[in-house]
């Protein structure tokens, strides 16, 4: 049974080898130069972003979440 354990801890090895040697041939998706055709304002979702935003925070007013996303803000009720 010793001869099995090697072999499994051989082909183990050799697969983890394998995928973290494999990662660094990974491209990023987007090109710099692309980016810019993402960030224009026909890419968003929302039919009408200010809408969108009221509706979130009145979400967030009601959930009591206020900031769970990330959002800045002091505790004064100030922003």
């Amino acid at each position: 049974m010793p001869n099995f354990s090697r072999v499994l801890f051989s082909a183990s090895m050799s697969f983890l080898l394998s995928v973290s040697l494999g990662a660094c041939a990974i491209k990023p998706w987007v090109k710099p130069y692309e980016r810019s055709n993402l960030a224009d304002p026909v890419m968003i979702l929302e039919r009408n972003p200010v809408e969108s935003v009221y509706m979130h925070h009145v979400f967030q007013a009601r959930e009591g979440a206020r900031g769970a996303e990330g959002g800045a803000g002091g505790g004064c009720g100030c922003n």
